[in-house]
């Protein structure tokens, strides 16, 4: 078989496993990936990762590192908007509300990793989500399955922003896809209505005023006042920036179980407040959300309450 059989077939299997879109980047990609790269470590430098220190591994900064001698990069992107994102008296980011996309897309991923095995029985691959130290938005837009919007967030054209990212590394050489190119155009909705001006400047989230991060990642005791009066209901995650992106506005249905959100999210409600960590422990398996504590949970509600 040959290179670009081989690529339209693995990106046919892809679609088949349920990934929404995929592309194919070749490494070391063209000169965007340095200039993404630079534009890492200036935000690094204004300290606009707060306290997410794993955003400083030398590994974002090459690939090699993450896996010596890879050679392409598979990008797919797996959509998790689902059917039942009716408004609730709390929210919920909907990257969070099905089962934990971790484990979903790298379950997927590795049926890929095995199928390519079949064909090339000497490739060597690596599976990476968001836990791992990728460049991952920069070469999600290498690989063509869209493009990094004013949010910061991949955009496609046809299925949005509702993408959660994962990528194959591999050893071999497989036919690449075109770049994606920005079709944000003027538009500037999502900085327009970002409540607290998280977007500093396009395509620059100032993680210290971002109420995802707040309520996912930081772990002091009390949410900023300058947060919490703009929380609006929302105690895990923010999609503000999402909801108002045109480009979101016609997004097809993933109408997968592990797409679904889980019951207990949809019944939430002020009585959360009193659960206890066992509780909460029980009700986040399973759940990309186990990442935010049942103290924070609690914390969250409650500033939620009293903005």
């Amino acid at each position: 078989m040959d290179k670009k059989d081989l690529s339209l077939r693995l990106k046919k299997k892809a679609i088949q496993e349920g990934f929404a879109v995929v592309g194919i980047a070749a490494v070391p990609g063209n000169a965007r990936i340095k200039l993404r790269t630079k534009a890492l470590e200036r935000w690094l430098e204004k300290n606009y990762h707060s306290d997410m220190k794993w955003m400083e591994s030398e590994k974002r900064k090459d690939i090699d590192l993450i896996f010596n001698g890879v050679k392409s990069i598979i990008s797919v992107g797996y959509n998790y908007l689902s059917n039942e994102n009716e408004e609730k008296i709390f929210k919920i980011g909907k990257f969070g509300q099905g089962k934990d996309y971790h484990k979903v897309i790298k379950s997927k991923l590795s049926i890929l990793g095995n199928w390519l095995e079949t064909k090339l029985p000497d490739c060597t691959w690596k599976v990476c989500v968001d836990s791992s130290p990728l460049l991952e938005k920069a070469w999600a837009e290498e690989s063509g399955i869209g493009w990094i919007g004013k949010n910061s967030n991949i955009i496609n054209k046809k299925h949005g922003s509702w993408l959660s990212l994962g990528f194959i590394l591999i050893n071999k050489e497989l036919t690449p896809d075109k770049p994606a190119k920005s079709l944000c155009g003027k538009c500037e909705q999502c900085i327009d209505k970002c409540p607290t001006n998280a977007i500093t400047e396009p395509f620059v989230i100032n993680s210290n005023l971002c109420i995802a991060y707040h309520t996912i990642e930081n772990r002091n005791k009390t949410i900023p006042y300058h947060i919490q009066k703009n929380l609006n209901g929302w105690i895990a995650g923010c999609d503000i920036c999402q909801d108002t992106c045109p480009w979101n506005n016609a997004v097809p249905i993933n109408f997968d179980s592990d797409a679904q959100p889980k019951e207990w999210i949809n019944k939430l409600d002020f009585n959360a407040i009193n659960w206890t960590d066992e509780e909460w422990s029980d009700k986040l398996k399973g759940s990309a959300l186990k990442r935010i504590k049942p103290w924070m949970w609690r914390r969250n509600i409650q500033a939620a309450i009293e903005s």
